[in-house]
């Protein structure tokens, strides 16, 4: 069974970076498209950002453009989610998964935007 577990995030004051990482388990991710999430308080689960399965191609939504770089590392079998500029908008849990079908969502891990 696939398992997904998230890292790497905290609390950070606006303007600043964090760098996540998701390493999987019982899964090769090499074979799919993998997809970074977030969902805030009261809000609905978003996609962020997304990365084809060999790397070559990426996207984001609007918000994250220019802010956020999603990679991975297939040897590793690690997606990666490199946040900079954060604001506090971007306060939310944040999640990997595949894209666009989903497996069980793992703990996500929780990024805090705040001075």
């Amino acid at each position: 069974q696939a398992q997904f577990v998230e890292s790497g995030g905290g609390l950070v004051q606006p303007g600043g970076s964090l760098r996540l990482s998701c390493s999987a388990s019982g899964i090769i991710l090499s074979s799919y498209n993998m997809g970074w999430y977030r969902q805030a308080p009261g809000k609905q689960r978003e996609l962020v950002a997304r990365i084809s399965n060999d790397g070559a191609r990426t996207n984001y939504v609007e918000s994250v453009k220019g802010r956020f770089t999603i990679s991975r590392d297939n040897a590793e079998n690690t997606v990666d989610l490199q946040l900079h500029s954060l604001t506090p908008e971007d306060a939310a849990v944040y999640y990997c998964n595949l894209y666009p079908d989903f497996l069980s969502w793992g703990q996500g891990t929780q990024v805090t935007v705040s001075s």
